[in-house]
């Protein structure tokens, strides 16, 4: 873990406790976009992946609407390139880079443990990788399902103490045709590169799902949102995959994605609107567009499921939530 620079913000008990009524669906203003978000101003938000794409253009707004925004990135050098970029662009910004590898749950404890004297008003569990060929992660895990979901379960466990408002998982869309490979999680029977993928996302919706549940039930006025960002244009497209999918992932990136700036939208309504409710999924309905309250496929909201992970990702993990089973 590297800390660069340092401009903490003062601690304030500014937090309502969240009405069970914010759990209901809710219509999302149609046109908002990310110059509706308010000053956030004595608020700390920690994004992982924060050097590229979506999660680049998440730490640069919330920088630029004057929140303190902490960098957790894989490597230190693109992660100094990205900090000195959003410096550039908004001259004051108040930032600090970490580096952690959100796979190597070694790498996420200790991000955790240099945290722990800190406030973070909202965790955006952003960072992800996409469609490689197959491969473990230092504890023994198919990597996308580490990256992806478990690494994302132990730092909002580890943090959840800490965290004041929210928490913001980053899904995808293709979660819709994903499932939880119970008897091969590492793709050692049979591998599917997209498959495996879509097993992750579908794990951030049936995570997101049940922290809603378990935050509710313990009385918490901390919220868990989902979110899309339909198709973005990002780089996880063409550095993830190989071959002819790394080929197609350049075509249809010029061809049928939105602007990455775009796909942020989702993710930044997500960490900042008093309108974004806990246990909502929010993405634009299809491609591209605004932020909008979506329904995830039915399977990603059975509870019976969401608890099996649950308790599979504390077991693979060692991180244990102190927070209530729900019936």
């Amino acid at each position: 873990m590297c800390e660069v620079h340092v401009t903490m913000v003062a601690d304030s008990s500014r937090h309502a406790r969240v009405d069970t009524e914010c759990h209901s669906r809710h219509a999302v203003n149609m046109t908002w976009t990310a110059q509706d978000i308010s000053d956030q101003t004595d608020r700390t938000f920690l994004v992982t992946g924060a050097n590229s794409g979506l999660g680049y253009v998440t730490a640069l707004e919330l920088a630029r609407h004057h929140g303190h925004v902490i960098m957790v990135v894989r490597n230190e050098a693109k992660g100094r390139e990205a900090l000195a970029s959003i410096g550039a662009a908004v001259p004051g910004a108040s930032l600090q880079l970490l580096v952690a590898d959100m796979a190597d749950l070694d790498s996420v404890k200790r991000l955790a443990a240099g945290l722990r004297d800190h406030t973070i008003d909202v965790l955006v569990n952003n960072a992800g990788i996409m469609m490689p060929p197959r491969s473990l992660s230092p504890q023994g895990h198919e990597s996308q399902f580490a990256t992806n979901h478990l690494g994302h379960f132990a730092l909002t466990g580890l943090l959840l103490d800490q965290i004041t408002d929210r928490i913001v998982t980053v899904s995808s869309d293709l979660h819709r045709s994903g499932s939880i490979h119970w008897d091969d999680l590492t793709g050692a029977k049979k591998y599917s590169p997209a498959g495996f993928y879509s097993q992750s996302k579908f794990a951030n919706v049936l995570f997101g799902l049940e922290l809603d549940r378990r935050l509710r039930a313990a009385g918490s006025a901390v919220r868990s949102i989902i979110t899309h960002p339909g198709y973005a244009a990002t780089n996880l497209q063409t550095t993830g995959p190989t071959g002819m999918m790394k080929v197609l992932g350049r075509i249809t990136n010029r061809v049928f994605a939105q602007p990455v700036q775009k796909g942020a939208w989702s993710q930044l309504y997500a960490a900042v609107s008093p309108e974004a409710l806990s246990g909502q999924y929010i993405g634009p309905k299809g491609r591209s567009g605004f932020p909008t309250v979506q329904d995830p496929v039915a399977a990603a909201t059975s509870p019976e499921s969401a608890k099996r992970l649950w308790e599979l990702s504390e077991d693979l993990t060692s991180v244990h939530y102190h927070l209530p089973v729900t019936a």
